[in-house]
């Protein structure tokens, strides 16, 4: 295959001038047949779960990629879990990525899309980025069946379940950020068109279905986590589940492709999973399970990503995906950005690629945090500096130094400018990280103790907070959540990703704070209790100025302006 000539072009430049392979050619270096793929087109195809071997999958090696508290722009954390692999691949190793896929919501809005940047992309970049195998539908669809269950219900006088309307926590989902849709009411125009009562919207990505599709371990889990999810309850106080309204194996119907994990490749030709794809400041933040299994299968080295900072992502990654997966990483990349660490040091988004050590030193204390995290999950990690133009080779040595002595491997990635080969050294440090064998994962904290003291492990030890408060709301669905007998859960916490704190304007690492638990939500098919701290919303918006305006498509179908 060909790589084009490198020059300042776009993502989607780059990405549309790159010479594809066929998918069954990229299946055969994994040893695939084209008769275990499942094609949709000529570049991307579905692997059957049939093929995941969990002898092959306790002999891989498991790297997660997760980053410092991020700028509002991210600071590239697919981009380089990509180029890593691009490097591992060069160096002689069989690796492969494993990430989740884009919501159209931030395409259109203002974070973007999900498919790396630069030179260390997935393609076919505007599929991934838009419809790609039709996912999401699949999840929104399910999500709204039940929906459509629920109301059909309470308008039927022969099979009613009784169900108070005012009790119902399930919501509809759309794969866009609508913020006129977060509360509404529905049933309006008389009798026939159902019982008027309170609804909203949240995003596909925050749907529970989307949270049951990255927990499933297989097709009957995934029936049965369907099965269990709360929708309310009844007049005299009784749970309904989506079992009693006879839901889970249609749901499991809408499903039944969408389980399957995606194959696509990078643009240097090297296999790719992308598969689920939740948010992590409001859910758990990673791929399937059976995606990451898969990649385990099919490679001796996997990278795969969580969403955010590793207060977020990578937290949920290792106390929730891991242990119910019983997954255990060998490596952590933790991504930096000298312009993350001017902005924790006091920059302002105007001054983000103006040099300066003084701040990068001050702004190293969050980076600091986030490396004292991941030991005590009992992994060292290393970190990737992702290049930047701006960067000053003085910030850089400072940010090498700090690390060095905490016992941290620092390395420049330039993955997104020059690909794999940008990326050997970083490559090297991650195996060789691995090889020495003293990274022993364990979880943070037992399923098992009282949801107040998981809470408390995760503000205290993570965040570095004080302690943590609740409100009455919060309390009285605490004691809900204990008689429905969910507290042995794992915690989801749902918290700004601006901040360790709940309050996105404390940068750095804050100090002398307490986070309020404002109220619960939980996720009984998922296996995981929401706590949700300040104003977090389960439906975005739209910016003043969507990233929309800027695409266009010609007369050939030619996608600009997507990134």
């Amino acid at each position: 295959m060909s790589v084009p000539e490198k020059k300042f072009l776009s993502d989607i430049e780059i990405s549309q001038a790159n010479s594809m392979e066929h998918i069954r050619d990229i299946a055969s270096k994994l040893h695939i047949t084209e008769d275990d793929l499942e094609m949709y087109g000529k570049y991307k195809a579905k692997l059957p779960i049939k093929l995941i071997d969990e002898a092959k999958v306790a002999k891989s090696n498991l790297i997660l990629v997760t980053a410092l508290t991020p700028t509002p722009a991210g600071e590239g954390k697919t981009t380089v879990s990509i180029g890593l692999t691009e490097g591992l691949n060069k160096i002689g190793k069989k690796a492969i990525v494993v990430l989740r896929e884009p919501s159209l919501g931030p395409v259109f809005g203002i974070k973007g899309g999900a498919a790396g940047g630069g030179y260390s992309q997935v393609v076919p970049m505007e599929d991934i980025n838009l419809h790609f195998t039709g996912d999401f539908s699949a999840i929104e669809k399910a999500n709204n069946l039940l929906s459509a269950l629920l109301d059909n219900n309470l308008q039927s006088r022969t099979r009613s379940l009784g169900i108070d309307p005012r009790t119902i926590a399930w919501k509809r989902v759309m794969d866009m950020n609508d913020r006129a849709l977060r509360d509404i009411t529905i049933g309006l125009g008389g009798t026939a068109n159902g019982i008027p009562r309170q609804d909203g919207f949240n995003i596909t990505p925050a749907s529970e279905v989307m949270a049951i599709l990255c927990m499933a371990k297989d097709f009957s889990d995934l029936k049965d986590r369907l099965g269990n999810i709360y929708v309310g309850q009844t007049f005299d106080r009784k749970p309904v589940y989506a079992r009693d309204l006879k839901a889970e194996n249609a749901m499991a119907i809408l499903l039944k492709d969408a389980i399957n994990p995606n194959l696509v490749q990078t643009l240097e030709g090297n296999p790719a999973i992308i598969h689920g794809g939740p948010f992590a400041n409001i859910a758990q933040g990673t791929n399937t399970i059976l995606a990451t299994k898969m990649g385990m299968t099919l490679s001796d080295y996997v990278v795969t990503e969580a969403g955010f900072g590793a207060d977020l992502g990578a937290e949920k990654f290792l106390d929730i995906k891991c242990v119910s997966g019983g997954l255990k990483p060998k490596a952590v990349l933790l991504v930096a950005t000298i312009r993350a660490l001017r902005y924790h040091g006091g920059a302002t988004k105007e001054q983000y690629n103006d040099a300066n050590v003084s701040r990068v030193e001050k702004g190293f204390v969050n980076l600091e945090k986030h490396i004292e995290n991941m030991k005590k999950f009992g992994l060292n990690p290393v970190v990737a500096i992702n290049s930047f133009f701006t960067d000053s080779d003085e910030e850089v040595a400072l940010v090498k130094e700090k690390c060095k002595a905490m016992g941290v491997n620092a390395i420049v990635s330039k993955g997104f400018a020059d690909g794999g080969v940008g990326t050997k050294e970083l490559a090297t440090a991650v195996v060789n990280e691995i090889e020495n064998g003293n990274n022993n994962f364990k979880q943070l904290y037992d399923w098992n103790a009282p949801v107040k003291v998981k809470i408390e492990t995760i503000a205290k030890e993570i965040y570095g907070a004080d302690g943590v408060e609740y409100s009455k709301k919060a309390l009285i669905q605490l004691d809900k959540i204990e008689n429905l007998g969910l507290d042995k859960l794992a915690i989801c916490m749902a918290k700004t990703q601006k901040s360790f704190s709940d309050n996105d304007r404390l940068t750095g690492r804050p100090t002398g704070f307490k986070v309020t638990v404002r109220e619960f939500e939980f996720a009984s098919g998922a296996g995981f209790v929401i706590p949700i701290l300040g104003n977090m919303m389960r439906m975005p918006g739209l910016p003043a100025i969507p990233a929309s305006e800027g695409m266009s498509i010609d007369n050939n179908g030619k996608i600009s302006g997507l990134s």
